[in-house]
């Protein structure tokens, strides 16, 4: 199962959440609510032949009359990429389609943005004529001239990142996996390589080896916390774990209220402390948890491939 579970992460794919998770706050679990108790922004860059940026001239009174990027809040019932494509066609007039996504963006499990790169596909460019409440006008823009008044330069690493993936792709195309999730959690990709070059992968062993599903609380004292709190749980106090990135994310929110969640399927790689030289994995804190070593070349490579060009969606924090 684990090998499988490996295989299709690596793929770009997804698997089905499990009804009992790994690692968390204890049951009864607080369901995920969107608009409720989480909030889940989806943001757009789109470039034309020029490499120019779409942007939109913002009609609310708070910020009116400054540009930004595409973007706004989802809706129940709404996947990730339906939300993505409404507010591109509400804010701008055009239809665009999804390439993949550039990076998630957390503030803890209360808010999420998720940023994709696009390309348009048909539609009329909005103008002053057809200001509405969503937006006044968009346009397309080279980022010098005119100089416009942003509505906040949060947006400019995006539009950077978004030249430079179209220029070199530092990651495969991924855009979320359409399965449902009833909490926000994270399924772990564990890495620990030794001083021999072998590859080692964090496993949990309660059920058939598969790869740990770790849950995010929740209540109010969970939802200040960023998503990453949970995975220290596993591991013992000085253990040091790098964050690496994503390789994707699943999500469905066709049953509101009842698939509101997202698995991230996330990449951590686990060092060693002062007593826990390099030579071999760290100790875990549970029985429920096992060490894999990584005996199929193919991937065992592949992994190692990802690992040392960092090839892995972007999770900022």
């Amino acid at each position: 199962m684990a090998e499988e579970e490996l295989d299709l992460l690596l793929s770009g794919k997804g698997c089905p959440v499990p009804e009992e998770y790994d690692a968390g706050p204890p049951p009864p679990l607080q369901p995920v609510r969107l608009r409720r108790n989480t909030c889940y922004v989806v943001m757009a860059v789109l470039l034309n032949e020029k490499n120019e940026v779409l942007v939109m001239q913002e009609a609310k009174l708070e910020c009116h009359g400054t540009w930004y990027l595409p973007a706004g809040r989802m809706e129940p019932g709404e996947t990730i990429v339906e939300a993505m494509q409404r507010e591109v066609k509400e804010e701008t007039g055009l239809q665009c389609q999804p390439l993949t996504l550039l990076a998630v963006e957390e503030r803890g499990t209360s808010w999420l943005r998720f940023i994709f790169l696009a390309r348009p596909t048909g539609g009329t460019l909005k103008t002053l004529q057809d200001a509405d409440e969503e937006s006044l006008q968009a346009r397309w823009w080279d980022r010098k001239s005119p100089t416009l008044p942003l509505r906040a330069r949060d947006i400019v690493p995006f539009m950077d990142l978004a030249l430079q993936y179209q220029a070199s792709p530092c990651h495969p195309p991924t855009l979320p996996v359409e399965l449902p999730c009833a909490v926000i959690c994270q399924r772990l990709l564990a890495v620990f390589t030794d001083s021999s070059g072998a590859l080692w992968v964090l496993l949990g062993a309660a059920r058939s080896p598969h790869l740990p599903v770790v849950v995010n609380g929740m209540s109010p004292p969970a939802l200040g916390g960023g998503l990453l709190v949970a995975i220290y749980q596993l591991l013992h106090p000085g253990v040091m774990v790098q964050i690496c990135g994503l390789l994707g994310l699943q999500h469905l929110g066709k049953q509101p209220g009842q698939s509101d969640g997202i698995c991230f399927n996330i990449v951590v790689t686990i060092g060693g402390t002062g007593q826990c030289p390099k030579e071999k994995p760290p100790e875990l804190q549970s029985k429920a948890f096992r060490w894999w070593k990584v005996e199929d070349e193919d991937l065992k490579s592949r992994v190692l491939q990802r690992l040392s060009t960092l090839s892995f969606i972007p999770l900022l924090s």
